[in-house]
């Protein structure tokens, strides 16, 4: 009986974590993008050279431009001092282990690679406040007076991660409702043949 129970128990700690294939594209997300991050921007500042050419224009509409960015993604929140990159370090890496675990868990693909995405962009400008004190930004997007925030590989993968995730989790929910009003229909159906059936 108390072997029977501990195997049990290991079945319910084995069901608590996703499918292999979600794990592994998950793993390869946060590797893809920690060292597109990372290999970008070693390019720009080492073998490009930036910083000494501070803009650059790579064709209509985009240039490379150097900034140091002492805030998060986009420039938000800056200004909070010398304690902003410890601040922002501690807070990312908390970000980056619950990402981690959702990575692990998940069973939802979209859910596993949108999450270990962005922890992957978060690792990465990570790296950069523990080796220069700021994120490396370079990419400036810009068309007929418009002109959007100097970003990063990492700034992009963490955007298009939250956008990934939010949208497959809306489908989720509509998928979820369309299921339960059919499994209710069907309940009701199967409740009205059966007071048929003992009607006569």
């Amino acid at each position: 009986m108390q072997r029977r129970g501990v195997d049990v128990t290991r079945a319910r700690l084995t069901l608590s974590f996703g499918r292999p294939a979600t794990l592994i594209a998950g793993i390869i997300a946060f590797v893809i993008v920690l060292c597109a991050d990372q290999a970008s921007k070693w390019w720009i500042l080492d073998v490009f050279n930036l910083p000494l050419k501070g803009s650059v224009a790579v064709m209509p509409g985009l240039d490379f431009t150097m900034v140091w960015n002492h805030a998060v993604t986009f420039g938000m929140l800056g200004g909070i001092g010398s304690n902003g990159p410890v601040i922002f370090c501690t807070v990312a890496l908390i970000a980056v282990l619950a990402l981690l675990w959702q990575t692990l868990t998940t069973s939802r693909m979209v859910v596993a690679i949108a999450s270990a995405a962005i922890a992957g962009g978060a690792v990465g400008n990570v790296i950069d406040r523990m080796r220069f004190g700021a994120v490396v930004d370079f990419i400036h997007a810009h068309a007929f007076g418009w002109s959007w925030y100097v970003f990063n590989v990492a700034d992009s993968a963490i955007v298009c991660g939250v956008i990934a995730w939010v949208i497959e989790s809306i489908w989720s929910d509509r998928r979820s409702a369309v299921a339960h009003s059919g499994a209710d229909r069907d309940s009701m159906h199967s409740s009205g043949s059966a007071t048929a059936s003992r009607d006569h």
